[in-house]
C-alpha cells in the first residue's frame, strides 16, 4: 500500500493513548519531586554547596537560596495539574520551564533522562493532551475531543524511538562491545545481590549485558512499532528496565520508560484501562465518548506550531552527531558528549589540583577543592573540561576578590578512562583565566593515548 503524507496528516485516532501518557506522566513527575524532596536532594545539591557548575549560555540559571524550595513547588504542582488535565496548556508550560529551570542549576546533576523529561515536556506543549478525560474537558465541552490526529501520538513515538536507537548507536565502540567497559567495573560491584551477585562476576555476563543492551536498544522501537512483535517487545522493555532499576541507581527512569512504551499500543487498551480507572472513580465512562473530531486548520499560528516541531526534532537527529567536528576521542574530551544519548558507557575517576600563581612574584599556594564544592561536585569535575575551566574562573575572582594580585590558575589533572591507567588530562602550562568558554575545541585538553 503506498503512503500517503499528505493522508497521514489529516488522519485522526481515538484520544484515549496520549490522555493515558499525560495523567501517567504527570503523575510519575510529581512522585518524582516528592521522592526529590523527601530525600534531602534540594538541601543537598541546590542549598548546601556553595558554587554551582552552570551550563554555557545559562549563567543566569543558579539556585536562587531558599526561593529553591518555590521553584520545586511549582513542578510538583504543575506536574499534579497536567496528569489532571487542569489548565493543561499553563501546566504542561511551567512544568517545562521549573523542570528544566532546576536541571539547568547544576551541570554536577545532569543526566540524560533529565534531558529527555525537559524534551518531552517541551514536545507536549504543542499536543492536545488535555482534550480527553481531563478536568478541562470535562468543564467545558467546547474543550473535549475523542478523535486527535494521529500525528500527535506519533510524535511521542517517534521521539522515544530516537533517544533508543540513538543509544543503540552509541553502544556500537569498542570499549562497549570488545571490552565490556564499564559494565566490566559496575557489575561486579552488585556481588551483594541474591540470585545475581554471583552471576554478575562472570566475563560472559559482562559481554551478554554490553551486546544485550546495544541490540535492544538500537531495534526496541521498531519491535514495539508493529502489532505483532509489540507484545513481546514490551515485555523486553519491562524486563531490560527492570534489572537496570535493581544494578544502578537511577531513579524513576526505569518507570517512566515503561509506562511510555504503553503509548504503541492501540487506542482500545488505553480505552479498557481508563474505564477501570473511571469505575474506581465513580465516573461516567461515557462522559468522553463522541465528542467529535479535533481538527486543526491550516493558519498562521498552527504553522508556527508546525515549524517549531519541525525544527525541534531536527535538532533531536542532528545534535548527538555534534561531536563529529571535533577532534579527539569523544570520551576523553566530552565535546559533543552531553544531550547525544550516550547512556552510562564510560567510568572517569581523576582529581584536579589547582595552583594559584602571582605572576609577578612567583609565589603560589594551592586549592583544597572541598573549601568550596562538595564531594560530588569535585568528583565530576575533575573529570569534565568545561567544568575544570569554570572552576578556575570562579577560584580566579574568589582570590582576587580576597586582595590577591596578578593572579594566574594552573591544573594539575589526571584522568583514567574506562579502567586504564590515569593520564595528564589538562595542559598544566596553561593560566586556564586566558581562556574562555565556546563552541569551539579546547586544545588546551592533552591528547588522550589510551594506555
Amino acid at each position: 500500500m503506498k503512503f500517503d503524507l499528505n493522508t497521514y496528516f489529516k488522519s485522526n485516532i481515538n484520544a484515549a493513548p496520549l490522555a493515558f501518557f499525560r495523567i501517567c506522566f504527570g503523575l510519575m513527575m510529581f512522585i518524582s519531586i516528592i521522592r526529590f524532596w523527601a530525600y534531602g536532594w534540594i538541601e543537598k545539591f541546590y542549598i548546601e554547596p556553595k558554587f554551582f557548575f552552570s551550563f554555557y549560555g545559562f549563567d543566569w540559571v543558579h539556585p536562587i537560596g531558599p526561593y529553591t524550595y518555590v521553584v520545586f513547588v511549582l513542578c510538583g504542582i504543575s506536574a499534579l495539574f497536567v496528569a489532571l488535565g487542569f489548565k493543561y496548556r499553563f501546566s504542561i508550560i511551567m512544568f517545562f520551564l521549573s523542570f528544566t529551570f532546576i536541571e539547568l542549576m547544576d551541570k554536577t546533576t545532569y543526566l540524560n533522562h533529565y534531558y529527555f523529561i525537559s524534551l518531552l515536556s517541551f514536545l507536549m506543549i504543542f499536543l492536545p493532551a488535555g482534550v480527553y478525560y481531563s478536568v478541562d474537558s470535562y468543564r467545558d465541552n467546547s474543550k473535549a475531543y475523542t478523535y486527535i490526529p494521529r500525528w500527535t501520538i506519533d510524535s511521542i513515538k517517534l521521539l522515544l524511538g530516537i533517544v533508543y536507537f540513538y543509544a543503540g548507536l552509541a553502544k556500537l565502540q569498542p570499549d562497549w562491545l570488545l571490552d565490556a567497559m564499564p559494565l566490566k567495573i559496575w557489575l561486579p560491584a552488585r556481588y551483594d545481590l541474591p540470585i545475581l551477585g554471583d552471576l554478575l562476576q562472570q566475563s560472559w555476563v559482562h559481554y551478554s549485558f554490553s551486546w544485550g543492551g546495544a541490540l535492544y536498544d538500537l531495534f526496541i522501537p521498531f519491535l514495539l512499532l508493529f502489532k505483532r512483535t509489540r507484545l513481546f517487545a514490551f515485555a523486553m522493555v519491562v524486563v531490560f528496565h527492570a534489572l537496570t532499576r535493581i544494578l544502578f541507581p537511577i531513579g524513576m527512569f526505569p518507570y517512566i520508560m515503561i509506562v511510555s512504551a504503553l503509548i504503541f499500543f492501540d487506542p482500545d487498551i488505553h480505552i479498557r484501562i481508563l474505564n477501570k480507572v473511571s469505575s474506581l472513580l465513580r465516573i461516567d465512562p461515557s462522559t468522553w465518548k463522541n465528542r467529535g473530531e479535533l481538527v486543526l486548520k491550516n493558519s498562521s499560528k498552527n504553522s508556527i506550531k508546525n515549524g517549531v516541531l519541525i525544527a525541534f526534532f531536527a535538532l533531536q537527529i542532528l545534535i548527538p552527531f555534534r561531536f563529529l567536528f571535533y577532534p579527539g576521542h569523544l570520551f576523553w574530551t566530552e565535546q559533543g558528549f552531553r544531550f547525544s544519548w550516550r547512556v552510562m558507557l564510560m567510568e572517569k575517576a581523576g582529581y584536579a589540583n589547582f595552583k594559584v600563581v602571582d605572576a609577578k612574584s612567583g609565589k603560589r599556594f594551592y586549592v583544597d577543592n572541598l573549601d568550596f564544592l562538595t564531594v560530588q561536585q569535585e568528583k565530576m569535575m575533575s573529570t569534565q573540561p568545561d567544568m575544570i575551566l569554570q572552576y578556575a574562573h570562579f577560584l580566579g575572582a574568589h582570590f582576587e576578590s580576597q586582595g590577591h594580585q596578578n593572579v594566574e590558575i594552573y591544573v594539575e589533572s589526571y584522568v583514567a578512562l574506562n579502567g586504564r591507567k590515569s593520564e595528564p588530562f589538562i595542559d598544566p602550562s596553561k593560566n586556564l583565566l586566558d581562556l574562555k568558554e565556546d563552541f569551539g575545541h579546547k586544545e588546551w585538553i592533552l591528547p588522550w593515548k589510551g594506555n
